[in-house]
């Protein structure tokens, strides 16, 4: 487990990895979407959906591949109408879009720089929601002062170090999980447990209201000043796909670990106990992990909050002032809500851009280019599935 974690950070922070300008691209969208919720997936979808987390699981990743799919479209697409004198519809949603993402990104920023606080005082048993908030507040000031001062370049430094660090960490843990299952399957001793979770509408509810798990592709679409439209579009999909698989193989081999109930309060460090039989060795792994996957995520969506009230504001707010004004509201948050409202809020700002631009999809694929109705009906049902979500997701601990 260690001998994985340890080789996969070598080689995923080689200078040829790093200096790629293909996976720098792919780093920051990669980044978010993992770090969105990758070890809190497990206890809060068991909490949810019992053993059948993993099947909740793929529904997420779905719907949110199909969100990316509307927004890949608007890059090919809108993003050209856009440069010239859009139609009036076209440029109402896209700014109504953008104004909804802000907003998203201010939540989530606070979302992952929470965890990364809750997550770094458990490595040394403290357990405390006021210094988790103070050291998140420190956190936060210290990104946005130093993504104001340095920009865009020094953010995605941070970034790939992160990254690699997480990308290692994760093939340590799944490793370690995967040669568990091989040797409880054939020692016969591999059991699953039922834990107790929401059953009905309000499972769904929660379900709804886990979006955030799996957010973080849009980014690639406000990263238009570093790269060119075809390099955005490929790198969000590749990215979506390597954290889809990532997702599912981890939370098919922890449901065994479940056990006959699932804690919520306390949950975004529930992970750790839940894989102690494991060994010693995983709770530093797991804290690892954490640390550069809220850090690494939180870095990729103050670059795009940055960028995009840049792009919002018509280039009237700079960009380094973006990641200030990003930090402020973040910290703003970090007093005034909880980890589970938190992520709620975040899911419904984000599924209320995604519902906006899959609405932008559908009229453009239907309005500008006749032929594809398919995809205008496929994008209109994205749509409707963004507003289900907006109006019925409900915080995983209510």
């Amino acid at each position: 487990m260690g001998g994985m974690a340890a080789l996969t950070a070598v080689v995923m922070l080689r200078p040829a990895v790093i200096e790629s300008r293909e996976w720098r691209a792919t780093v920051t969208p990669l980044a978010s979407i993992i770090g969105s919720g990758f070890l809190v997936a497990g206890p809060i979808l068991g909490h949810a959906a019992g053993n059948l987390a993993w099947l909740a699981m793929f529904g997420l990743c779905a719907a949110a591949y199909l969100f990316g799919a509307a927004i890949r479209h608007n890059i090919a697409v809108v993003e050209p109408m856009l440069e010239q004198k859009p139609a009036i519809a076209v440029d109402l949603i896209e700014r109504g879009s953008g104004a909804a993402l802000a907003v998203a990104y201010f939540i989530s920023v606070t979302y992952y720089l929470n965890l990364f606080a809750a997550f770094g005082l458990r490595g040394i048993g403290v357990m405390d929601a006021n210094a988790t908030r103070i050291v998140s507040t420190v956190t936060i000031v210290a990104l946005g002062l130093y993504g104001a001062r340095r920009g865009l370049a020094a953010l995605e430094g941070v970034e790939e170090l992160a990254v690699g660090i997480k990308l290692g960490m994760i093939a340590g843990l799944i490793s370690g999980l995967l040669l568990a299952a091989i040797v409880a399957f054939s020692g016969g001793t591999m059991a699953l447990h039922q834990p107790e979770h929401a059953t009905g509408a309000h499972e769904i509810a929660i379900l709804l209201g886990l979006v955030i798990l799996v957010q973080g592709f849009e980014t690639s679409r406000y990263l238009d000043d570093a790269y060119d439209r075809a390099t955005r579009i490929r790198t969000m999909r590749n990215a979506q796909l390597l954290s889809s698989l990532i997702y599912l193989a981890f939370i098919a081999l922890i449901t065994p670990y479940f056990g006959d109930k699932v804690p919520v309060e306390g949950g975004e460090t529930a992970i750790i106990d839940m894989l102690a039989p494991l060994g010693a060795l995983v709770a530093p792994l797991i804290i690892v992990a954490a640390l550069a996957s809220q850090l690494s995520a939180a870095v990729a969506d103050m670059s795009g909050a940055g960028g995009l009230i840049s792009n919002i504001t018509g280039r009237r707010v700079a960009v380094p002032a973006g990641y200030l004004l990003a930090a402020t509201v973040a910290v703003a948050i970090t007093w005034f809500a909880n980890i589970y409202e938190i992520i709620v809020y975040a899911s419904k700002a984000f599924v209320l851009y995604y519902g906006m631009q899959s609405l932008q999809a559908s009229y453009t694929s239907a309005a500008m280019q006749p032929r594809n109705m398919a995809k205008a009906l496929l994008f209109g049902l994205a749509a409707l599935l963004a507003a289900a979500i907006f109006l019925l997701g409900i915080p995983a601990d209510a």
